[in-house]
């Protein structure tokens, strides 16, 4: 039997057949260019990009940006201006953002949002009408672009925005001192009706993403239990995951939500969810669901790992011991694929580390293949 290429080793691992090597990759957004990443890859490593599959028009609103002081020092304020009324939010930046990769520092971290764009029960007039009159038009240049750089050597993926009521809870609205779950207590009518426009606005984007050339599609939605109570998964979530799932299904699209949270209050609702992919779960020590456990109770969906960055903070022979632990817990190996991180960078020790151990990680895996590679590492 020929090796399997690295995508389609992620491929056969996110559709629950078994591939012949255990499939890990690096987001692009988060991968040095370099000796390191270039060693790496020709051990085995993929890589992988996410992409818009549309380009978003908001019609009648007019968006301006400035920098302005603050207490929170000097942040990128933007304005959108609409015939009912104005919003604004405002953006802390690190040196770098707009330089690099997209969105991200030098550091590789995100803009923080010090304000958001609905403060008070009369921003959601204003909200409702961005929403209104986006419209949605295909654009399938950029990943048409990446799968034509990247061949074989790993996944495309279109990248959608999170679903509706997660965007306005993270994004529009904000958790910040738990602003978010006091509005949905004291002007539930409000952003209900808010929540109804933006899934009405998203539609078209299912369609979309569903026609495009990629073989997934990601749903970027941060999932986690401290945040999207049971309650507010079951009731906003779930139905837009089936009705996403209804569309790009149709066209033998591979589904995944970005959920990279902590999930055990969560595990059972997941299970009920036509996700296909898991997508940046976060194993113990960080995330507060075993990854065994998961595995049991989601037979019908793969789970792309998102190695935990507090490992890689102990160094490499953390790294070595944890990665070889991780695979002692997942035999055989299953519909699992390895994510060399989803948040941050790595460095190149690290990730000569955890490539040594999966380079070797054949399917299905054993006791004692795994106790091979151990020696092996020793020798």
């Amino acid at each position: 039997m020929s090796e399997m290429t690295r995508l389609e080793r992620i491929v056969a691992a996110s559709r629950g057949l078994r591939a012949d090597r255990l499939p890990f990759f690096h987001y692009w957004r988060h991968s040095q260019i370099g000796w390191a990443e270039r060693e790496c890859r020709n051990r085995g490593m993929g890589m992988s990009w996410v992409r818009p599959c549309a380009s978003e028009i908001v019609h009648g609103v007019e968006t301006t940006q400035r920098n302005v002081r603050t207490s929170m020092g000097t942040v990128l304020q933007t304005e959108y201006a609409t015939p009912v009324g104005k919003l604004y939010a405002e953006h802390k930046m690190e040196a770098g953002v707009g330089q690099w990769h997209p969105g991200r520092s030098w550091r590789d971290v995100s803009p923080w949002q010090t304000a958001h764009r609905i403060k008070s029960p009369a921003d959601y007039a204003v909200a409702k009408y961005i929403f209104e009159h986006t419209e949605y038009v295909p654009d399938y240049f950029p990943l048409e672009q990446a799968m034509d750089w990247l061949g074989d050597d790993g996944m495309v993926l279109v990248g959608l925005p999170p679903s509706p009521m997660q965007t306005l809870l993270i994004d529009w609205i904000g958790a910040d001192e738990g602003r978010f779950f006091y509005h949905y207590e004291d002007h539930r009518e409000l952003v209900e009706d808010l929540y109804a426009a933006l899934c009405k606005a998203r539609e078209p984007l299912f369609e979309i993403a569903a026609l495009s050339p990629a073989p997934a599609v990601m749903c970027g939605e941060n999932i986690d239990s401290f945040l999207d109570s049971p309650k507010l998964f079951q009731t906003y979530m779930m139905p837009v995951y089936e009705q996403q799932a209804s569309v790009l299904h149709a066209h033998g699209k591979l589904m995944a939500v970005h959920m990279d949270g902590r999930l055990n209050a969560l595990k059972h609702l997941i299970a009920k969810t036509p996700i296909d992919i898991i997508e940046a779960f976060l194993p113990r020590p960080m995330g507060d669901l075993a990854l065994s456990d998961a595995l049991a109770l989601w037979p019908d969906k793969a789970i792309w790992v998102g190695f935990p960055g507090s490992v890689y903070e102990m160094g490499p022979e953390e790294t070595v011991r944890f990665t070889l632990d991780l695979l002692r817990e997942v035999i055989p190996g299953d519909r699992l694929v390895i994510e060399v991180s989803t948040e941050n960078l790595v460095s190149n020790e690290n990730l000569i580390a955890l490539t040594s151990v999966l380079e070797r990680a054949q399917l299905p895996l054993t006791e004692s293949s795994i106790a091979d590679i151990e020696r092996s590492l020793r020798s």
